[in-house]
C-alpha cells in the first residue's frame, strides 16, 4: 500500500531511502540518529555528513546509506518543542515535505520515516503523527511512492483524543451485546441481509408481473437502503426472467418468496448478480469519480488498481474491499453489499470488523485516520 504504518527498527526496513532525524551540527546524538550512524558505519557516514555542514530545522539533505540496505539516508532536522508557539508544527511539516521531495528527486520508489522530533526534542507524538499523515497523504495524492511510517514499539505510538476513546468504548459495547445475544437469543436477530435479498428479488419482478405489490415492495426498500444501493441492486436483478410467487406478510411488512425452492441451480446461476469488480466500477461511474482519485483515497497501489480493473473475477482481500468502501464514502448497507460481492461480510465477533463498522457509521472517511485507529488496536491496515 502507498502508506503503511509498521513496527520495526528503522535501520532494518528495506526501502530506497531511510530518513534520519539529524543533529543540526556535524555530529550525531541519541535515538534514531545514533542507531542509523551505528548501522550504516559511523565514520563513513559522518564524513559525508560533514560535506553538508550545519543544517537548519526543517531542512533536508541526502547521503549514501553505506551498510544499510537502503540506497540513501535523508537527513532532516526537527524542532525542539517549546510549547507549540514557536512554529514547531510547520517546521516538522517542512521536514516531511523536504524529505519526500528529495526522495522523488533521487528516483526513490520507497521511503521510511520515523516520527520526527518526538524523541529527545520532545515534540508531542500524537501531533507529530497527525502532521506526518497529512504531509505524506498530500504528497501521495500527486506522486506514486511507497511510504513507511516506522514505529519502534507500542509505547512510541501514543494516540490521544476523543475519537480513539470512542472507538475503544464502541468495541466494549459490542462485546457486551455479543454476550447478551448468546445468553438471550431471539427471533429479532434474523439476518437483515436475507430479508433485503427477498425484497430485491421481489422488486425485480414486481414491475411487470405484480404491479399491485409495487408500492409495498418499494416502501419496504426505502426504509432499509440508500438510493445508490437500491439502484445498484436493481441493476443486478432487472434481467431476471423466472416468475416468483409473492405474498405480503402484513405483520412483518416483508415479501415472501414462495417458489424459491423450485428454482434449480442452473437457473440461479444464470441470474447471479454483479461481481465485486463490476459493482466497484459501477459505483465509481455513478459517482462520477476519476480512477486516480479513488485508488489514492483508498491507499491502493496504482498497479493493483489496474489489475482489478482488467479482471472481472478479481478476488480482493477484505482490507481492499473496505478501503474502496471508505474511499467511495459508502454507508454501512452499501459497504455490506460490496463485501457480499466478494463473498464477505462484517462480523460482530471480529475487532477489526467492529472498528470498521464504527468508522463507517460515524462517517470517518480519511483512510489514514482509520489506519491509525487500526494500528493502535493491533489490526491489519486498509489498502494494498
Amino acid at each position: 500500500m502507498p502508506l503503511e504504518i509498521i513496527r520495526n527498527d528503522i535501520t532494518k526496513v528495506e526501502a530506497d531511502a531511510i530518513v534520519n532525524t539529524a543533529n543540526p551540527e556535524v555530529a550525531y546524538g541519541a535515538g534514531v540518529d545514533s542507531a542509523i550512524y551505528a548501522a550504516a558505519g559511523a565514520e563513513e557516514l559522518l564524513a559525508e555528513r560533514a560535506k553538508i555542514g550545519r543544517m537548519v530545522p526543517g531542512a533536508a539533505a541526502v547521503t549514501p546509506a553505506f551498510k544499510l540496505s537502503a540506497k540513501y539516508i535523508i537527513h532532516t532536522v526537527g524542532p525542539v518543542w517549546q510549547g507549540g508557539d514557536h512554529g514547531e508544527a510547520e517546521t516538522v511539516a517542512s521536514c516531511y515535505r523536504n524529505a519526500l521531495n528529495l526522495a522523488k528527486e533521487n528516483d526513490c520508489e520507497s521511503i521510511a520515516f520515523p516520527l520526527i522530533a518526538t524523541g529527545t526534542y520532545g515534540f508531542p507524538k500524537d501531533l507529530a503523527l497527525k502532521i506526518a499523515i497529512a504531509e505524506i497523504s498530500s504528497f501521495l495524492f500527486e506522486n506514486d511512492m511507497t511510504v513507511y511510517m516506522v514505529v519502534y514499539d507500542k509505547e512510541a505510538f501514543v494516540l490521544s483524543g476523543k475519537l480513539f476513546s470512542d472507538v475503544t468504548e464502541y468495541i466494549k459495547e459490542n462485546e457486551i451485546l455479543q454476550r447478551q445475544e448468546r445468553e438471550y437469543p431471539t427471533e429479532s436477530s434474523y439476518p437483515f441481509a436475507k430479508r433485503r435479498r427477498r425484497l430485491l428479488d421481489a422488486a425485480a419482478n414486481v414491475r411487470e408481473r405484480e404491479p399491485r405489490l409495487e408500492q409495498t415492495v418499494f416502501d419496504a426498500l426505502s426504509e432499509s437502503m440508500s438510493p445508490d444501493l437500491l439502484l445498484s441492486e436493481l441493476d443486478d436483478y432487472q434481467e431476471l426472467s423466472s416468475p416468483i410467487n409473492m405474498s405480503v406478510d402484513a405483520s412483518a411488512g416483508a415479501i415472501v418468496d414462495a417458489s424459491a425452492d423450485a428454482i434449480g441451480i442452473d437457473e440461479r446461476l444464470k441470474n447471479k448478480g454483479a461481481t465485486f469488480q463490476e459493482s466497484l466500477f459501477r459505483i465509481i461511474d455513478r459517482k462520477g469519480l476519476k480512477d486516480s482519485v479513488v485508488y489514492k483515497k483508498a491507499n491502493i497501489d496504482r498497479r493493483l488498481f489496474s489489475k482489478i480493473k482488467s479482471n472481472v473475477d478479481y478476488k480482493p482481500s477484505k482490507q481492499t474491499v473496505l478501503a474502496f468502501a471508505i474511499a467511495l464514502e459508502l454507508n454501512l448497507d452499501e459497504t455490506l453489499d460490496l463485501l457480499g460481492r466478494a463473498g464477505m461480510t462484517l462480523s460482530k465477533s471480529s475487532e477489526f470488523d467492529i472498528i470498521m463498522e464504527y468508522c463507517i457509521d460515524n462517517r470517518i472517511t480519511n483512510i489514514m485516520d482509520i489506519n491509525c485507529i487500526l494500528f493502535d488496536h493491533d489490526q491489519p491496515l486498509l489498502g494494498a
